[in-house]
């Protein structure tokens, strides 16, 4: 593996301002940052972007339902946003919000360029809207009792306004023959087909202004229009590079817009297809991550799944919290959330298996060596072990196989605990077998720094602990060498148990 200059530009969908952060908002930002940190860690400067939605219909309902102005509302959500991603080790570069100023200077432009290039045209739009979704409806799209399947709690509307149009049918072609050129734009491969085969049924035009919404950023040259809540905050991801100013090419085109299945076409068709439109060119590719359920419902604030956050967290700690939502559901996939997996997991993977081996090599150097890892040959059925674990962690994780890319970390684990137990340094100690002693707590030194590092996107605030603990600062782990694994001649110290177990556990 060798370092790289080139930016790594990753982004995630912007939260809706219409309520808490939940399980499922916080599965996304968690997955993302995972791929963020496992970027940083094979050496590549990253800009990874987080925001929130703060225009649009629903959001002017829940603030008018709480008896608030827009913009306090959306304020004191954004903080709550910011407070919970805090907590959970989000490291963020850039949390855009689409009430500031240079967001819509950004969707002005676009707007502008669009537009001068014959896209943009008035009509009359009649059909139905999901406030939830904040999308306007095909019938098609609608389920057997004329709902929205996402959010079929809501009502669905008939609208019938005068509005500005985006010519999105003309793009068809040309998205069929990039999706040609380009067959892992969007990931996983299911979601490329799904998409593939909405645009080979045919596009319509989409309306990109609503004449009676309010809340929302101004049509430019009309004031009873404002801009439709979609077509500005795709633009998010073009006002945080600082478009329209010259140095927004440093970061631009993303290279993964990390999204759930359900703005898959906005992400996957739409946005490209405005770029195109703009003269812009597209980002590089589109992840579709699946969803988190509770008794078979997602999280969501329309599904009315109770389990708040706040319990989730206050469980096991916030790193126990990342870890369990990235092994437990697929990333590239749905996957169940249940507070007895929770514990299970805890358990056996944190408490009994990383944070055990952690206890045992430290007090080990510490008895048996005086608390200095030896050096040693690297030649052992541990190192090789080592080495051919961590080629399977990178291929999972360049894949986005978050899920995969903890159970290979957990595999090594499994085998320094079988290599503890087969050469038992404990009885080498009594025998006065010094080399033996050495090349074995060598070996697991090296070992435990490589667990740390593969674990680090998953659990940052325990490893940087280990870290410490293994006599190295945590900015300095990295894979992108054999070598800056290495603690050979560090003085380690022991720790309290990293992930203690609860009463009823212990």
């Amino acid at each position: 593996m060798t370092p790289t200059t080139r930016k790594f530009y990753v982004t995630t969908a912007i939260d809706y301002a219409n309520g808490e952060p939940h399980l499922g908002h916080a599965f996304e930002k968690i997955g993302a940052d995972c791929v963020a940190r496992y970027h940083r860690l094979r050496g590549e400067p990253v800009h990874f972007v987080i925001g929130m939605d703060e225009h649009g219909q629903k959001v002017a309902q829940a603030a008018e339902e709480a008896g608030a102005e827009p913009q306090a509302w959306v304020d004191g959500i954004a903080e709550r946003f910011r407070v919970a991603w805090d907590e959970l080790g989000i490291s963020h570069d850039d949390f855009i919000r689409t009430t500031e100023a240079r967001h819509a200077r950004a969707v002005q432009e676009l707007f502008r360029r669009i537009r001068e290039r014959g896209h943009i045209f008035e009509g009359v739009y009649s059909g139905y809207y999901c406030v939830g979704c904040e999308a306007f409806k095909l019938e098609k799209d609608l389920d057997d009792q004329g709902r929205c399947p996402i959010h079929p709690s809501r009502e669905i509307k008939w609208v019938e306004e005068p509005n500005f149009f985006f010519r999105l049918s003309a793009f068809g072609p040309w998205l069929l023959e990039r999706y040609a050129a380009h067959p892992d734009f969007v990931r996983p491969a299911a979601k490329m087909n799904e998409i593939r085969n909405v645009v080979a049924d045919g596009l319509q035009d989409i309306s990109v202004s609503r004449a009676r919404v309010p809340w929302g950023i101004p049509w430019p040259d009309d004031p009873d229009h404002t801009v439709y809540v979609w077509f500005e905050a795709l633009t998010n991801y073009l006002s945080a590079t600082g478009f329209p100013d010259a140095s927004y090419t440093e970061l631009w085109p993303a290279d993964l817009h990390i999204i759930g299945p359900d703005i898959v076409r906005f992400h996957a068709a739409l946005w490209p297809a405005m770029l195109e439109a703009a003269g812009l060119e597209p980002p590089r590719g589109v992840w579709c991550h699946g969803w988190v359920n509770l008794a078979g419902a997602r999280f969501s604030k329309s599904a009315g799944v109770h389990l708040t956050l706040r319990e989730a967290i206050d469980r096991h700690g916030p790193d126990a919290l990342r870890y369990f939502l990235l092994r437990e559901v697929p990333w590239d996939g749905d996957g169940t959330f249940s507070l007895e997996r929770f514990d299970v997991r805890y358990t056996a993977d944190l408490a009994d298996g990383y944070g055990n081996l952690v206890s045992r090599v430290l007090a080990m150097i510490e008895r048996y060596l005086d608390g200095t890892v030896p050096p040693y040959a690297a030649d052992t059925d541990l190192d090789r072990a080592r080495t051919t674990t961590l080629e399977r962690y990178v291929a999972a994780m360049d894949g986005h196989l978050l899920h995969d890319g903890a159970a290979r970390a957990l595999e090594l684990v499994a085998d320094a605990n079988a290599f503890i137990e087969a050469r038992a340094p404990w009885a080498l100690a009594k025998a006065g077998n010094r080399a033996a002693l050495a090349e074995t707590l060598g070996a697991l030194a090296a070992t435990l720094a490589a667990i740390t590092a593969m674990l680090t996107p998953f659990l940052p605030g325990k490893t940087a602990t280990v870290c410490r603990a293994l006599g190295r600062d945590a900015a300095d782990v990295s894979l992108v060498t054999t070598e800056m694994r290495g603690v050979s001649g560090n003085r380690v110290r022991k720790i309290p148990p990293l992930f203690p177990k609860p009463p009823a556990a212990a």
